[in-house]
């Protein structure tokens, strides 16, 4: 079965989407509108004018819902009212530098309100497919070599990654204590370091580099050697799309944690991305700003995708290349085209070289 057969499950049905108006959010939107679900998001506002999900005017096409999934009766009075029958959450804190500013925020965010989220779904009449999101950054990062497996321990030395190995805690004891014998089903996914067109988020290595170009400055990189997987955010959109079809399709299977990384070719370092981009972009120079001082980030960090790519048969369809095609076209093209037709014409891109590699 080809992609498309599998993600035409998604039309006509009511899809609930957490952090609709993030990065990675407005790109799912889209792509589910396209498949003709009936998408409803409940979210913060957007970070700049800039974001992807202002100017593809996505909230005009969907049913858009400013909401703080910290506030659970708020949340659920939603779901109540607009009746979903799946879930995809991605409300988040993302980062992990504002986590060491804000760490009580950022615990409240991702841990309780991921259990405010997994309340909601369990006392709702009508949700039973839910995908929950965390992080790469999940796993007691021993700085090694080696992908991190599903079952591998969970930790996290900052308040960002803690708080989503947390989060992964709480997630398997909901489908433990309350999803093993009944009619819902629940499972999380973590992806590696997602970049792309329409993200102005801050501390963003992508975001970094872009902005200092349109200015005519100088990129300044914090942590130029650190390698970090590379995956254009089509790619684990897609993975999560695969697993709430298969979910829906196998009722009981795959409720459990995938990894949906990129291949070991796109695991690189920040200054080869930097280069890259650079490259594509057609101008740019970087320099080293690294501190011994800064605060710490994951120098080595890498996922291992065997099990989905043999249990849910999904694998990366974009190598690096092509990553930083897709990101720099989109950043390109922002100011004078039509962002949603864009968006749309990387996605058809996108699914047709899926279905050639299936």
């Amino acid at each position: 079965m080809g992609i498309n057969e599998y993600l035409e499950v998604y039309k006509g049905k009511k899809v609930l989407i957490t952090g609709h108006t993030g990065f990675k959010g407005s790109w799912l939107s889209i792509w589910l509108k396209s498949l003709g679900a009936d998408v409803i998001g409940i979210a913060l506002d957007p970070y700049t004018e800039k974001d992807n999900f202002v100017l593809s005017d996505i909230a005009n096409k969907i049913n858009d819902y400013r909401g703080d999934i910290r506030n659970l009766e708020a949340f659920s009075k939603i779901v109540e009212q607009e009746k979903p029958e799946i879930l995809f959450h991605l409300a988040a804190q993302p980062l992990v530098l504002e986590s060491y500013q804000n760490p009580v925020y950022t615990f409240e965010t991702n841990i309780l309100g991921t259990v405010n989220v997994l309340e909601a779904f369990r006392n709702s009449k009508t949700l039973a497919t839910g995908v929950f999101i965390t992080s790469d950054k999940c796993y007691e990062n021993k700085e090694w070599v080696w992908g991190y497996r599903e079952s591998d321990e969970m930790g996290g030395y900052d308040p960002y990654s803690s708080s989503k190995g947390a989060a992964e805690l709480v997630i398997n004891s909901y489908r433990n204590s309350f999803f093993k014998d009944n009619c819902k089903n629940i499972a999380s996914a973590r992806a590696g370091n997602v970049i792309g067109g329409g993200d102005w988020s801050p501390h963003r290595i992508v975001v970094d580099i872009i902005s200092a170009i349109e200015r005519g400055e100088t990129i300044e990189l914090r942590n130029p050697y650190s390698t970090r997987p590379w995956q254009h955010v089509l790619e684990p959109l897609g993975g999560y799309l695969l697993l709430g079809a298969k979910m829906m399709h196998e009722k009981g299977n795959y409720c459990e944690a995938w990894n949906f990384g990129p291949e070991s070719s796109n695991v690189l370092s920040v200054e080869n991305l930097t280069v890259e981009l650079i490259k594509e972009f057609g101008k740019g120079e970087w320099i080293d700003k690294s501190q011994n001082q800064q605060l710490h980030e994951a120098g080595l960090l890498a996922l291992d995708i065997n099990k989905a790519r043999i249990k849910l048969n999904w694998k990366p369809v974009l190598d690096f290349q092509e990553t930083i095609k897709y990101t720099v076209d989109w950043y390109k093209r922002y100011n004078d085209n039509n962002i949603y037709d864009l968006c749309m014409q990387q996605i058809k891109n996108y699914t047709y070289k899926w279905n050639l590699r299936s």
